[in-house]
């Protein structure tokens, strides 16, 4: 039995109305488009300046923590604590067809004109559809789901032509201000390095975007991860470097300052969180870092202090289980206020949009019997 009984949306995914423009991220969801049980970790070691603080705090520490002790909801979400017993009353989390639905629900009751949603990677890969099809079927739902901005990592484990051929049918714009295209792929003028964003910088894909929201003009800036020829196959991204590359991340933030006078700059990143951390503190001028990688659901966002003031460090979990919300105050060209909520998706909670549902089930009728074949019990 699920807990659904006196439930309605609007308990639990109605926020109280907060600022002017509003994001919506999401990141790791490894496609899987299906709700899933997914259980927080019971051991997250951080080392150095990094032990016992975000997001290395885990189970009964956590809750004590962000005093949500006693919230069995929440408990569920956040931690390990009890999971086998919660997982039982409240059933699984995620899926696209739930998202689907709260995004739609939190964009229309805050504003289209005034809302983003970003993804920030790890969804063309990790499931048998996804592989199947080479990451279109998660192009397809991001598209249905309204992406508006995206960046990657494991998208990289396709073929640059596959990846390319991706991005071209994304409706999202793909950011990466750290992913180059070799000097010798250029002086070759190989067909991926003639696809590239810009030959002069080097840049494979576009570094930054302007977004219009409302009365505000924010700057997305994109971060992919910095490890992939490293953690991924090389071979099948020849042409293409990655890294950190944090010294081109300030001149690119210096000059979207200077040049396109945002009111807020954003960075949409697939660091990790403690690298991002790091980021914040030796870049200067990003007001936050929506961040993926290490699939960490921390219920706030997290001040990191650097030359000339804070950046805040945001990450949204994984496996679709978390939207985060940051909403935003801005007056007169600044961030006078903010606010944020990591958000479960509480699957039994929330109708399915019809839509994306269908679509589900047509990008799975192909591969049916495959996919519903018995491997083990358990």
């Amino acid at each position: 039995m699920t807990d659904t009984s006196s439930a309605k949306l609007e308990d639990y995914y109605k926020l109280k109305p907060f600022g002017n423009a509003r994001f919506l991220h999401m990141t790791d969801s490894h496609a899987q488009l299906l709700p899933v049980y997914f259980r927080e970790p019971s051991v997250n070691i951080g080392l150095h300046g990094n032990f016992g603080k975000p997001p290395h705090i885990v189970g009964e520490k956590l809750l004590d923590y962000y005093g949500i002790k006693g919230n069995k909801r929440l408990e569920y979400a956040y931690s390990c604590v009890d999971f086998e017993k919660h997982a039982k009353v409240m059933g699984r989390t995620g899926g696209f067809a739930q998202i689907k639905t709260v995004v739609d629900f939190l964009t229309k009751s805050f504003g289209e004109d005034k809302t983003l949603l970003m993804d920030g990677g790890d969804t063309w890969q990790g499931s048998a559809t996804a592989l199947y099809t080479r990451g279109k079927d998660m192009v397809g739902a991001m598209n249905l789901l309204g992406v508006d901005v995206a960046v990657g990592h494991w998208e990289f484990t396709y073929k640059a032509e596959e990846v390319l051929e991706n991005v071209k049918m994304l409706d999202a714009e793909f950011l990466a201000q750290n992913v180059k295209v070799k000097e010798d792929a250029l002086f070759e003028e190989t067909e991926v390095a003639m696809q590239a964003h810009d030959q002069d910088t080097g840049h494979a894909f576009k570094p930054y975007t302007i977004k219009k929201m409302g009365n505000a003009r924010v700057a997305i800036i994109g971060q992919a991860f910095p490890y992939t020829t490293i953690a991924n196959p090389q071979r099948f991204i020849p042409d293409w470097t990655f890294g950190i590359n944090d010294e081109g991340m300030q001149e690119i933030v210096d000059e979207v300052r200077e040049s396109e006078k945002p009111d807020a700059v954003i960075v949409l990143s697939h660091n990790g969180y403690d690298t991002d951390k790091k980021m914040a503190e030796v870049v200067t001028g990003i007001d936050f870092i929506m961040g993926g990688h290490t699939h960490d659901g921390v219920p706030e966002a997290y001040p990191v202090k650097n030359a000339e003031g804070t950046t805040y460090v945001c990450n949204a979990g994984s496996n679709g289980k978390f939207l985060n919300v940051l909403d935003l105050d801005i007056q007169n060209g600044k961030i006078k206020d903010f606010k944020f909520t990591l958000l479960p998706i509480f699957s039994d909670l929330i109708p399915e949009d019809p839509a994306m549902k269908k679509y589900i089930e047509d990008v799975r009728a192909p591969f049916k019997k495959e996919l519903t074949r018995e491997i083990a019990t358990t």
